[in-house]
């Protein structure tokens, strides 16, 4: 839709300009975004990226502490008149220290036209739903056939990766899940199990995860220091690896073999590379999640390719996902008007 048409629609619901919607999180999930609904958006973000209609900065970020990190994360997609920032933090402590999540943060949205504010929404649920998105979507544009998915991290990401990732991968049998903490391991299973029909396993250990998954992903923290849980020798030919913490849970010689190294933002990568997060030097860059899915670049070539599709979170998504949130609260009269 036009913009200037659209906001001729919006102003009948609010003065933009005077006022702005408010959503909390609760206020986010009233709205009512279905999984496959946002597998759709986020799709539509991503391929607007690929095919280069979007206006998206690397992150700029802060780091009061060494494992903390704060990033702003500016966006405009034309193609749905989405325009804002997402403001999000990581501390990975304040579960155990704060009985807090570890990422919160908050999203704007403004009117294309004007440039005013016209929601500000808490960021948890946004963050927590498109990055599954983007995993699933990766997934099966890059391994549509796979039977076996493997997840590292038991957390909200976990969960939902748990829960999305059947959606793209049509023939899924079993899903091996591992976290260094069984208790999240075990909360992961009682809390998806009943809701897919795909059987979900607890592994042992990382390595039996890599032995028995054709496509793994990993959502665990982002460090500096290369932890590199899933060693080079446990990963074959013809997996596909997708992880959301950057290069830290993977060995790093993993990403440099591969046959083919996909990001969701070259930019971005080549900007984590310079803060120091692949001291060995940024793999070869075949291209972008995005081209993948808008049909620009090719994915898996064949069989036996190794493939890592590295995706660690793009603005274009968050404001796609928002704008359809702030219009759905806006309809359904949920959240609080602020003056402005």
């Amino acid at each position: 839709m036009d913009a200037a048409k659209e906001r001729e629609l919006i102003m009948e619901k609010l003065p933009i300009g005077r006022e702005m919607l408010y959503l909390t999180l609760e206020d986010v999930k009233r709205t009512g975004l279905s999984i496959a609904e946002i597998l759709e958006l986020t799709r539509t973000a991503l391929v607007a990226h690929g095919q280069k209609d979007y206006e998206m900065p690397a992150k700029v970020g802060v780091h009061p502490y060494e494992e903390v990190f704060y990033h702003a994360m500016p966006a405009y997609v034309p193609a749905k008149n989405a325009v804002g920032l997402k403001w999000i933090e990581c501390y990975p402590s304040n579960p155990s220290r704060f009985n807090l999540p570890q990422t919160t943060g908050l999203l704007v949205i403004n009117d294309v036209e004007s440039g005013c504010p016209m929601a500000l929404m808490d960021a948890t649920w946004v963050t927590a739903m498109r990055t599954p998105a983007v995993t699933a979507l990766a997934a099966g544009a890059l391994h549509p056939d796979a039977e076996t998915f493997g997840m590292f991290g038991c957390g909200v990401q976990g969960i939902e990766h748990c829960r999305y990732i059947g959606h793209t991968l049509q023939n899924l049998k079993k899903i091996y899940v591992y976290d260094i903490k069984k208790e999240a391991m075990d909360n992961l299973v009682d809390t998806v199990q009943p809701e897919i029909d795909v059987e979900i396993i607890g592994a042992a250990d990382p390595e039996t995860v890599a032995a028995n998954c054709e496509v793994m992903s990993s959502a665990t923290v982002i460090l500096l220091e290369q932890l590199a849980v899933v060693k080079d020798e446990w990963v074959s030919r013809g997996q596909t690896v997708l992880p959301c913490d950057l290069n830290t849970f993977w060995d790093p010689v993993i990403s440099r073999r591969a046959d083919k190294y996909i990001v969701d933002s070259a930019e971005e990568h080549r900007l984590f590379a310079e803060m120091g997060y692949f001291p060995a030097g940024l793999p070869e860059i075949a291209c972008e999640t995005g081209e993948v899915l808008a049909g620009s670049c090719p994915g898996r070539d064949h069989r036996d390719q190794l493939i890592v599709c590295s995706n660690i979170g793009m603005a274009v998504c968050d404001v796609v996902v928002g704008k359809e949130i702030f219009t759905r609260a806006l309809e359904q009269k949920i959240g609080r008007r602020l003056p402005l």
